[in-house]
């Protein structure tokens, strides 16, 4: 397996407080394969049908109001990377988390206004 190149976009995450729908949808849509995250609550990961590992998360929301649909690029630096975004006019929307696991994540926003994350997978 090749790994991905920093600063590429290499998850995507769909929010949503009906996931069943929603793995339904996705795959009768596209084939995609689904199975709950040992490591996160309320989450699914997402693989396609000849993919070795997930490209992606269903995230389990309690209402409405919270579903979205988000690119996430890999990063080397979370922290360098939401100052960046500062500096270059956008916004840090959610600081710096990290998972029990190691992955950490911030979601910021473009200076539009679009929401993006970026992410620092756990080290293997």
């Amino acid at each position: 397996m090749t790994v991905p190149a920093f600063n590429t976009v290499t998850w995507f995450q769909v929010g949503t407080d009906a996931p069943e729908e929603t793995r339904r949808f996705y795959g009768d849509m596209f084939g995609w394969r689904f199975a709950s995250d040992p490591n996160s609550e309320g989450y699914d990961l997402v693989s396609y049908a000849v993919a070795a590992a997930p490209s992606g998360g269903i995230s389990h929301e309690p209402d409405a109001s919270r579903n979205h649909a988000m690119f996430l690029v890999l990063v080397e630096d979370v922290e360098a990377v939401c100052d960046q975004t500062v500096k270059a006019g956008g916004k840090v929307a959610m600081p710096p988390l990290s998972t029990g696991n190691g992955l950490k994540f911030a979601y910021l926003q473009d200076p539009s206004g679009n929401t993006f994350g970026v992410f620092t997978p756990a080290a293997p």
